[in-house]
């Protein structure tokens, strides 16, 4: 789901008109859910929850500014697809397609359990069929596609000190999310939110699942310019590199100031990452040590791709050079590989991730695979 900070679109939604899609629709009674439901999970209270504007209408769901227990939250509501033929006098047909049910309910569980400051917020969930809706918190920046594009309007391009930040933003949000076992499968600029202060939480996850569920996945979930080879080439064997993959193509962008493989279709896209190898031409004007990383980040072999936590790592070694001298020169990116002196910084590293809960320590975290 696109989250822009655009205007908003002029329609909003009384109390009244949103409880009445609760309980029974035209006289037919809740369609059962099929699809697996999280066990725990705040569930709304409609009588707290008031709906504004809508600022994003997208082909499955559309999302609302409102206001829940008196905080600014956005109200994600799916929405029947234009092409979904049902009849409501009719018990025996759903009220919405089974796989928006799926997701739905894969897009709460993995959310519920999220609690990091470079992940969206979690507040509430709603299933009641048709209206199927998750509250999360407001961010009022937009996204990041929605900066990186005024920044490329203005023809200016994003400072190094502020690049090396938002990257770290993205870089310790995925850190914690791998470290849950949660592969994204759709990490881009329009699925990163702003904050007022400029600082990034990593958001939709729609398309996410479990790492050691993605054999069992048949969709090709992500979008073109950020999808891995693998991924475009409909592997079941990817696992989270495809994560790392996506996130050497934002930073390209950071970079450059603009989209990765402008010009090209979607398609053509596709089929030159796949068939050619093609990657972004990374400027003149960045740093080597930067380039080093885009470029392992980027990797057509998953096993070449570094982790999060390492990124992490050398992302705060160019925060503390260019603090020093204004540049990226006193880092070297050498191969990101697992060797025994990332594993005795890995404790520590880990307790960066979870700063204020020290009980983390003991959940599962992915070494890097040796090569």
């Amino acid at each position: 789901m696109k989250i822009h900070s655009g205007t908003m679109i002029n329609k909003t939604v009384s109390p009244a008109a949103w409880i009445k899609y609760f309980g029974h629709h035209n006289g037919r009674q809740k369609s059962d859910i099929s699809a697996e439901k999280p066990a725990d999970y705040d569930q709304v209270n409609l009588s707290e929850l008031h709906l504004g504007s809508i600022f994003d209408d997208g082909a499955h769901a559309q999302l609302y500014h409102g206001n829940y227990k008196n905080e600014s939250v956005a109200v994600k509501i799916s929405k029947v697809p234009e092409d979904y033929e049902y009849d409501y006098t009719r018990k025996d047909v759903p009220l919405l397609p089974s796989w928006i049910e799926k997701q739905f309910y894969q897009e709460i569980s993995i959310l519920s359990r999220l609690d990091h400051p470079n992940v969206l917020k979690f507040v509430a969930a709603c299933k009641q069929p048709p209206v199927l809706g998750i509250v999360t918190e407001y961010l009022s920046g937009g996204c990041l596609r929605s900066y990186l594009n005024k920044i490329e309007d203005e023809h200016e391009f994003v400072p190094l000190p502020k690049l090396i930040t938002m990257a770290l933003d993205i870089a310790r949000g995925m850190a914690y999310v791998h470290s849950k076992g949660i592969v994204h499968r759709d990490l881009k600029p329009d699925n990163i939110l702003v904050k007022e202060d400029l600082h990034l939480k990593i958001a939709d996850f729609g398309s996410a699942c479990e790492e050691s569920h993605c054999h069992l996945l048949d969709d090709i979930a992500g979008t073109y310019r950020w999808m891995s080879p693998e991924m475009i080439k409909g592997k079941k064997s990817y696992n989270r590199k495809i994560d790392v993959y996506g996130f050497g193509l934002i930073l390209f962008e950071l970079i450059a100031g603009t989209i990765p493989f402008k010009g090209l279709a979607p398609e053509q896209v596709a089929f030159s990452v796949l068939n050619k190898n093609l990657r972004p031409d990374i400027p003149k004007r960045c740093p080597p040590a930067m380039r080093d990383l885009i470029v392992q980040c980027w990797s057509v072999k998953p096993e070449k791709r570094p982790e999060f936590w390492q990124i992490v790592d050398v992302l705060e070694q160019f925060e503390t050079s260019f603090a020093r001298d204004g540049t990226l020169n006193r880092v070297a990116v050498k191969n990101l590989t697992y060797d025994h002196q990332h594993k005795k910084r890995f404790p520590h590293w880990i307790q960066k991730v979870y700063p204020m809960h020290s009980d983390k320590l003991n959940q599962k975290v992915y070494p890097v695979n040796a090569t």
